[in-house]
């Protein structure tokens, strides 16, 4: 074969390296293929730890009209009845016998001021909730991230077994080549048994590749909810990226749900400590009561009464435990400041971290490319030289390895950086269903919030539980 020739197959080689995963998974179909898009809408509809995080959302709403009922007055209705033995003397005439007294009573109850504590507690409350929907935020993009990793194993996993099968059936190849010309005295048995360990590997390989691909199976029905059907290679979204890395950490910084949950947790403990100081504040509340008696007494058939009152109540000392609470409260403000810090640096490790992995795995797909094209050229010429007797099988079955082994490290660097890119976007705070565009139906946290902030009553949850 002329140079040239070598040269032209040599970017042929390239450029299939460069699309790997396109011709694996082209040749399973594309008519029912399954796009990254529709496995994370499916994982955003389907995910239990995405939807176990919605409910504790919504859990977390009705703290707002817990602290809200501090407004509202309190009713209660009291009843008694029950046979009584008594005696009774009055003027010198003496009375028992058995009565049967009965009472009713409607007690109403208003609480004017408490030190603002029914107003900090709903502040709390609102904090509470604001937290929970950027933690529900950050667990929307942790599923959808998982899911973008379950995908790209499965597709690097199917690519794997593909390349690890078409090494053996090479191996395979070469082996009844090397029989044929031990046959014929050409080499020797020695040659013969090398071959036939090459194939015995590469059985091995071909069944390890098998069982990673069960594996990520396996995983990605436990992220995206269903089997994995014909994959397509995912589309590129590192157009969406910030330019730099300092970029990625200012936006991460400010943006990222994680950040902003711990800064939420900041306000509520805020609130918390003015909760705790409400208990050395009095209390003044204003109380009502409507009662009727029956029978209470041989004198008095029955006996109605309406009172209403004001209570002030002052704390003066309560044995140190409203002192003890506003510690705590205020020793728990100060563990809520420092994980805003430690939700800070953890992002911007990430960040570093994650454009590092994005543009090692450039290098490597750059790296990879030129290696299987080198690897593709040696393994023709080595093949040729070795007809003609210039090469050992050894060196053939190396070079088969060795473009086996290119073809994988080509298959693994493109994994990767999808993976790393779609990480980074999960570091600035915008791998959620709304930025991505999934066609699903959103969930909106703050529906349920509305219906539920100022429930009165009823025991039964907007969904109808």
């Amino acid at each position: 074969m002329s140079v040239a020739k070598r040269i032209r197959r040599s970017g042929v080689a390239c450029l299939a390296g460069v699309s790997v995963f396109a011709l694996v998974l082209g040749a399973s179909g594309v008519a029912s293929a399954q796009s990254l898009d529709q496995a994370l809408a499916m994982a955003y509809t389907n995910n239990p730890t995405l939807n176990a995080q919605r409910a504790g959302t919504r859990a977390t709403d009705e703290t707002v009209p817990q602290a809200l009922s501090g407004y509202r007055p309190t009713l209660n209705a009291t009843a008694q009845a029950g046979p009584e033995f008594a005696k009774q003397q009055a003027s010198g005439v003496k009375t028992n016998g058995w009565l049967w007294p009965r009472a009713f009573a409607l007690n109403a109850a208003y609480t004017l001021f408490n030190g603002f504590v029914t107003a900090n507690q709903t502040r709390n409350a609102e904090s509470q909730v604001r937290g929970s929907r950027e933690t529900l935020r950050n667990t929307e993009q942790s599923v959808l991230l998982n899911g973008v990793t379950a995908y790209m194993n499965v597709i690097q996993a199917i690519a794997l077994l593909e390349l690890q099968n078409k090494s053996l059936a090479a191996f395979q190849q070469e082996l009844r080549a090397t029989r044929d010309r031990f046959n014929v005295g050409e080499v020797t048995r020695t040659d013969v048994a090398q071959a036939e360990a090459r194939v015995a590997d590469a059985q091995y390989q071909v069944s390890q590749a098998v069982a990673n691909l069960s594996t990520a199976k396996a995983n990605y029905r436990q992220v995206i909810g269903v089997e994995p059907g014909k994959l397509t290679t995912p589309r590129s979204i590192e157009g969406t990226l910030p330019v730099s890395v300092d970029k990625v950490i200012s936006t991460g910084l400010s943006s990222h749900p994680a950040v902003k949950a711990s800064e939420f947790a900041v306000d509520a403990a805020m609130f918390q400590v003015k909760v705790a100081e409400g208990g050395l504040m009095p209390n003044l509340s204003l109380q009502g009561q409507l009662s009727q008696s029956y029978d209470q007494n041989f004198s008095v058939d029955s006996q109605a009464g309406a009172a209403m009152t004001l209570n002030l109540s002052v704390p003066i000392y309560q044995g140190g435990v409203e002192y003890a609470n506003i510690r705590q409260a205020k020793e728990l403000l100060t563990q809520a400041r420092i994980e805003v810090d430690v939700n800070r640096d953890t992002i911007r490790a990430q960040a570093v971290q994650y454009w590092g992995a994005l543009e090692a795995a450039k290098a490597q797909i750059q790296a990879a490319q030129a290696s299987v094209a080198a690897n593709t050229l040696a393994l023709e010429g080595v093949r040729e030289e070795w007809r003609v007797g210039q090469r050992t099988t050894t060196d053939v079955l190396n070079a088969q390895r060795d473009l086996t082994n290119s073809q994988s490290a080509l298959v693994v660097a493109q994994r990767d950086r999808v993976v790393a890119a779609y990480a980074l976007v999960s570091t600035i705070g915008r791998l959620d269903a709304l930025s991505l565009g999934l066609k699903v139906n959103y969930y909106d946290p703050r529906v349920h919030y509305n219906q539920v902030r100022d429930s009165w009553a009823g025991v039964r949850t907007p969904d109808g539980k």
